[in-house]
């Protein structure tokens, strides 16, 4: 008789049946023996395992490692934002600025789109990448494929909302409208927020596939490098663009910025069409819209708080994009890791045991001995060396109105570790809470974090300058 049934290993499929061939020699049924009756060469089940591929997950990092990947990123990805910063500087007095300070408006918006869209692209696809499919490359072409329309599509419903989310903060309480003005808002928006995506998508994708085959987990660079490269990319594409527009005004080619506006949208259909197609992304393009629209809302109420702000102090601008490129970078970093995690233990709608249900703990997010633990303290470490590094930055290429004085240096780096702690905190929330009621975190987590980011960033930084003038720095380096 056959002997007790062996355990299959994790990972397998067991397929039973019978043995029915009566023509069969005995010798041929290694399971049966010399002594077994034709009863039991008909009726005596048999198990085939079949080892069914696994991905790869990979082990807890440790500390060190997790920093170590993430902080050169961290570091190149707060450059690229200093460089934006003393774009705005610059770029704040042109004519088009000045004249149209609904731009401002504008600014958070579109930088947050790195946010809504290029690290969402990057969090969804380093997921993917690390449950092993993106490692077929007829999987990586139709992935790449559909969620570059998928971008192209929400970038152009996104910038089209910021405009007239401009319009309508700035515009409805002044009683005012001016029909050039509007083009020119709304074409700019577009434009910018479609090729910026583009660019931004596709060097996504090459660091993301360049990651895996690296052996490095795309959680902890890809991010980081989709907000070094996506302020200054942005910033400058919205610079350019407003001033063409704006030039084209006192000319006869007033008819540029609409026609640009139309195209654009004349092509959305198509991005969808493309997209809704995508088994990768027709669930996204169906149900994502929602964080998408709420965190440019969030974003332009930032926007409002920049614009406000660099009326009273010019010397803000440089700033503003590094505080809140640092804080959205940083959760972003976390809301994937945490996404991946989940992925990889459990399906949506299913919590494992040991994950946060409810509110968290702050001591346990901050000092448990877990992963997330270790990782929020990681991503907290960086946050002061990495803004002394960028606001010394900025004073060596004397950019900007402010001098870097110690207690303006005190009170700036309070206001930024008190935004990075509270997105953390949020993030720890958040992604759990998401992951309960059954939506991916990978598309709905991060554009809500890095928009709260924005604003954060943006009312601390504003009452951090405001206390500045009140202790006694009321000289030209705040106020100017």
């Amino acid at each position: 008789m056959v002997a007790g049934p062996k355990l299959p290993h994790e990972g397998s499929t067991i397929v039973k049946g019978s043995i029915t061939d009566r023509n069969l020699s005995e010798d041929q049924h290694p399971l049966l023996s010399p002594t077994d009756s034709e009863e039991d060469l008909i009726s005596t089940p048999i198990e085939v395992t079949i080892t069914e591929k696994k991905p790869e997950v990979p082990g807890e990092e440790a500390a060190w490692q997790i920093g170590l990947q993430v902080f050169f990123p961290y570091i190149i990805a707060g450059l690229g934002m200093v460089a934006a910063g003393m774009l705005l500087d610059h770029v704040q007095h042109w004519s088009v600025f000045v004249k149209v300070s609904e731009i401002f408006i504008l600014v958070p918006a579109l930088l947050g789109l790195k946010g809504n869209l290029e690290m969402t692209l990057a969090s969804r696809l380093s997921t993917q990448a690390n449950i092993g499919n993106m490692d077929e490359r007829k999987e990586q072409l139709k992935m790449i494929g559909g969620n570059l329309a998928l971008t192209q599509a929400q970038a152009v419903v996104v910038g089209f909302l910021a405009a007239l989310a401009a319009m309508l903060l700035a515009w409805i309480p002044e009683g005012k409208f001016d029909i050039h003005h509007a083009f020119l808002l709304c074409a700019s928006s577009v434009l910018t927020a479609a090729l910026a995506s583009f660019i931004l998508g596709s060097v996504m994708i090459v660091v993301v596939l360049l990651s895996r085959k690296c052996k490095i987990n795309p959680d902890n660079v890809a991010t980081p490098i989709a907000a070094s490269l996506g302020d200054l990319t942005t910033l400058a594409l919205l610079s350019t663009l407003a001033n063409f527009f704006w030039n084209s005004l006192g000319s006869s080619k007033v008819w540029i910025a609409p026609t640009c506006l139309c195209i654009c949208l004349v092509l959305t259909p198509l991005w969808c069409y493309i997209s809704y197609k995508n088994q990768y992304v027709k669930e996204v393009l169906i149900n994502g819209w929602s964080p998408v629209i709420g965190a440019m809302m969030i974003s332009s109420f930032g926007g409002l708080i920049l614009d406000f702000a660099v009326a009273t102090y010019h010397g803000i601008a440089v700033f503003q994009p590094v505080v809140n490129g640092v804080g959205g970078n940083l959760v972003a970093v976390q809301a994937s890791r945490l996404s991946t995690a989940l992925h990889q233990r459990s399906k949506p709608g299913v919590l494992p045991d040991d994950s946060v249900h409810g509110c968290p703990n702050p001591c346990t997010s901050f000092c448990g001995k877990g992963a997330s633990g270790r990782t929020t303290r990681v991503l907290l470490l960086m946050v002061i060396p990495g803004h002394l590094i960028f606001i010394y930055t900025i004073s060596y290429m004397q950019a900007g109105h402010t001098t870097i004085t110690p207690i303006f240096a005190g009170v700036y780096l309070t206001a930024a570790m008190l935004q990075v702690v509270i997105l953390l905190y949020t993030a720890n929330w958040l992604v759990h809470w998401l992951w309960k009621r059954g939506n991916d975190p990978d598309n709905f987590s991060i554009p809500y974090l890095t928009a709260l980011g924005d604003l954060l960033g943006g009312a601390l930084l504003a009452i951090a300058f405001h206390i500045l003038y009140v202790v006694g720095d009321k000289d030209s380096d705040v106020g100017d």
